[in-house]
């Protein structure tokens, strides 16, 4: 990625600015969106803002995951991962704090985990809710002893239970599909499809068009092609998970009418569309949301700050996209 800083601050900070603008690297990018701009600046142009010295009053990214979240809160998240229950599974130990924890190092100058906005740190509230994501996705769905949510979670990193290739034609120039392979679901927040593991691919500069296997075989690239996901909008003009838990986005008109509002409601909205959202109270929904309560008190936030039902609920929302375009 080509990052792109620009200081609009006073001659005493410039200097400082040079030192530091690669360290916080807030770039001109599909994940920074307008985040850490400040001022009135031309389209494109990014504030590398050092939040040491100078907080924007609108978004700053500073620090690191590991400030704030160890080994031992992880652990008690999927505490059951590697338990007898999941012993047939072939993955078995395949997942771990430390791939995490190196996959995130990645988009955390994206801010990923390291955002404040207005001020209001969201890294916490934005771990949790990616991390409620993955268990779900991953979960082997056992009925195990314990009553904790998500116990049987990071389980599974691909499944295959399909015969399909997922392999779309339209995008045969760009992401043409390999021979005899299968783009199906894989990673802890999976994908399908050759455009994504094409943009995935790009993005993480491994060749998964060609060797979708390799999400199969490294913990680390199962969590950042899940981050990648989390990080990008779905379609252009549209917002990512990433901008909706941290409160960034803004809604429209038409938003507000559909009842879509920023919060963790949302990013069930941009991941599942129609399979989970704008359908009342369900299952899939609660179970989610579940996830999500419970990774917030172990790791210490007042399950207030998640806002009223509509904000963490996206039962009444009306869906960005029906499943069909916003299947993963």
């Amino acid at each position: 990625m080509e990052y792109k800083c620009c200081a609009l601050l006073t001659t005493a900070l410039i200097l400082v600015m040079l030192v530091n603008c690669n360290a916080l690297r807030c770039a001109g990018s599909s994940y920074s969106r307008g985040c850490c701009v400040k001022g009135a600046i031309t389209e494109g142009e990014k504030l590398c803002a050092l939040c040491n010295t100078l907080k924007s009053p609108d978004c700053c990214v500073e620090g690191a995951i590991t400030d704030y979240f160890q080994i031992n809160q992880f652990e008690k998240m999927f505490s059951n991962r590697d338990s007898l229950e999941v012993e047939s599974h072939e993955n078995k130990a395949f997942w771990d704090y430390q791939s995490f924890i190196t996959a995130s190092a990645y988009f955390q100058p994206y801010g990923f985990g390291t955002t404040y906005i207005n001020r209001k740190f969201t890294g916490t509230k934005e771990v949790a809710a990616f991390l409620a994501h993955v268990a779900t996705k991953t979960s082997c769905e056992y009925n195990m002893t314990t009553r904790e949510p998500s116990a049987s979670s990071l389980c599974y990193y691909k499944k295959t239970n399909s015969n399909s290739y997922y392999c779309d034609e339209q995008y045969k120039n760009t992401y043409p599909c390999a021979s005899g392979i299968a783009y199906y679901s894989r990673g802890a927040l999976p994908i399908y499809w050759n455009y994504n593991y094409g943009e995935a691919g790009k993005e993480l500069d491994v060749d998964l068009l060609n060797h979708p296997e390799y999400i199969e075989q490294n913990a680390t690239l199962a969590f950042q092609v899940a981050i990648w996901r989390w990080m990008m909008p779905i379609k252009e003009h549209q917002p990512s998970a990433h901008e909706v838990i941290i409160d960034y986005w803004k809604p429209n008109k038409n938003d507000t009418l559909g009842k879509r509002v920023s919060g963790f409601g949302a990013t069930m909205n941009i991941l599942y569309g129609d399979l989970v959202c704008g359908q009342s109270d369900n299952e899939s929904m609660n179970n989610i949301i579940a996830n999500y309560l419970y990774y917030l008190d172990l790791m210490g936030v007042n399950r207030e700050e998640t806002g009223p039902n509509e904000v963490l609920s996206c039962a009444k929302q009306v869906v960005f996209n029906p499943y069909s375009s916003s299947s993963p």
